[in-house]
């Protein structure tokens, strides 16, 4: 009697695999054994970008306020030291689109940071 190889439930695999590589160029989409790693490899690095993604906004929000500051005549460690000693707790994001989107309200903060630093 032959054995029982459970083919439906490797086929299931085989092709979840494959519909993951769909795009990868030449065998990494076509052939289970390469598309397996490429797949894997790929999955790595999507959880990896998954936690590096918000490190990296919050570098873009920090260099958007230090160039905010900077035209105001304030270094961003002075600002956020400014705004620390003021008991402003505003996070790099928001005060990022401040300095985008209302260059008014952010000029107020940078005044108060300067007063709060001379203090």
């Amino acid at each position: 009697m032959p054995r029982a190889r459970n083919v439906p439930a490797t086929r299931k695999r085989r092709k979840k695999v494959l519909k993951k590589a769909k795009g990868y160029f030449g065998n990494k989409s076509r052939l289970f054994r390469y598309a397996k790693d490429a797949v894997e490899h790929a999955e790595r690095y999507a959880y990896r970008d998954r936690k590096k993604k918000k490190s990296v906004f919050r570098a873009l929000w920090i260099v958007r306020i230090n160039a905010a500051c900077r035209a105001e005549g304030l270094r961003y460690g002075q600002f956020i030291n400014g705004l620390t000693k003021l008991g402003i707790l505003l996070n790099r994001k928001v005060l990022s689109e401040l300095a985008i989107h209302n260059p008014d309200a952010f000029k107020e903060l940078v005044e108060k940071a300067k007063v709060a630093l001379e203090a």
